[in-house]
C-alpha cells in the first residue's frame, strides 16, 4: 500500500485493483488532480486500508483474485458506511444488476483514461452521502426514497447501459454511446430513459437466468 497526496486536498481516495499497471496510472493521475490516494492490489489489503485511514470514496475494481470487488464494496457499505465506485471490462447481465443492488455512486466501463475518470470521480465526491447520514443499502443509483441527485442517478444508468452495449457487441465507447443515441431517436425518447430502458431489461434477463 502507498499514498499519494495531491496539493490541493480535495479528498482521500482508496483505489483497488490487482493489474499494477491500472493501478499505478489510476494512483498517479488522480494525486496529480489534488487527491490523496491509497490503493491496494486486493481485496484483504483494501479492507484493512479501509478501516485504518476511512477514505471519503472507494475506486473498485470489480474481477480481481480472493476477493472481489464486490466483496469490498459489501463491507465498506454495510461496516464502515463509505462509499465506492466501480471500474470493470465487464458489463454482462449479472455485473450490470450487482452494481445496481449494491448501490454504488458509478460505474465506469474500460478501457478508460484518467482524463475520464477524474471527472466521474468528482461527480461521485459531489454526491457522496453526508457525514452522519442513515446509511442504506444503496448508496446513489439507489432506493426512490433516498435524497439522491437525479442527474447523478442518471449519469450513473446511461454508464450502465454504455457498459452493456460495448460489451455485447464489441464496440468503443464512443460508438456504443452513437448507438444508444440512435436507439433513443428511433423510440423518441430521452437518452437517459433508453438507458434506463436497456438497464431494465438487462437486470430482467439477470434475474430471469
Amino acid at each position: 500500500m502507498s499514498s499519494n497526496v495531491g496539493g490541493s486536498g480535495k479528498g482521500r481516495i482508496l483505489v483497488v485493483d490487482d493489474d499494477r499497471l491500472v493501478l499505478a496510472t489510476l494512483t498517479h493521475g488522480l494525486a496529480q488532480a489534488g487527491y490523496e490516494v491509497l490503493d491496494a492490489d486486493n481485496g484483504d489489503d483494501a479492507i484493512l486500508i479501509a478501516r485504518q485511514h476511512r477514505p471519503d470514496l472507494a475506486l473498485l475494481d470489480i474481477r480481481m483474485e480472493g476477493m472481489t470487488g464486490f466483496d469490498v464494496a459489501g463491507y465498506l457499505r454495510d461496516y464502515l458506511q463509505l462509499p465506492f465506485m466501480f471500474l470493470s471490462a465487464f458489463a454482462d447481465e449479472a455485473t450490470v444488476a450487482k452494481v445496481k443492488e449494491l448501490g454504488a455512486l458509478a460505474y465506469l466501463v474500460k478501457p478508460l483514461d484518467i482524463h475520464q475518470i477524474v471527472p466521474a470521480v468528482e461527480a461521485a465526491f459531489a454526491n457522496r452521502p453526508k457525514p452522519g447520514a442513515a446509511p442504506a443499502p444503496g448508496i446513489g443509483i439507489a432506493p426512490a426514497a433516498a435524497p439522491a441527485d437525479p442527474s447523478a442517478s442518471l449519469q450513473v444508468v446511461e454508464a450502465m447501459a454504455l457498459g452493456v452495449l460495448m460489451h455485447r457487441y464489441s464496440l468503443t465507447r464512443a460508438q456504443a454511446l452513437a448507438r444508444l443515441e440512435r436507439m433513443a431517436a428511433e423510440q423518441r425518447i430521452e437518452l437517459g430513459e433508453q438507458a434506463r430502458r436497456l438497464v431494465e431489461a438487462v437486470e430482467q434477463l439477470a434475474l430471469g437466468s
